[in-house]
């Protein structure tokens, strides 16, 4: 299992490969949001309220499901700190 986390902003990201999925979580004074993809990366990206969440939205591209994330967590896109290992998540 590969991990990787990065802080920027007040705004922290955790990324985590488990056997299935890609998931990189957001956390921001107490708020929380998700973005999952399958693990060989070719698949739509879902959107979740946290890493185990219910999916709320799929999107194509990271740019569109790193918006949702930030309004998610009232904040900006460019707000959001993406850990090398994520930067290649989305189609």
């Amino acid at each position: 299992m590969t991990k990787r986390e990065t802080t920027a902003n007040g705004i922290t990201a955790h990324y985590s490969e488990t056997e299935t999925e890609r998931v990189l979580a957001f956390e921001s004074d107490g708020s929380t949001a998700a973005i999952a993809q399958n693990r060989e990366g070719y698949a739509m990206l879902k959107v979740r309220p946290d890493a185990d969440g219910d999916e709320l939205e799929r999107y194509y591209g990271f740019d569109m499901a790193l918006d949702h994330a930030a309004e998610l967590l009232d904040a900006t896109p460019h707000d959001l700190p993406v850990p090398e290992a994520a930067a290649d998540m989305g189609m």
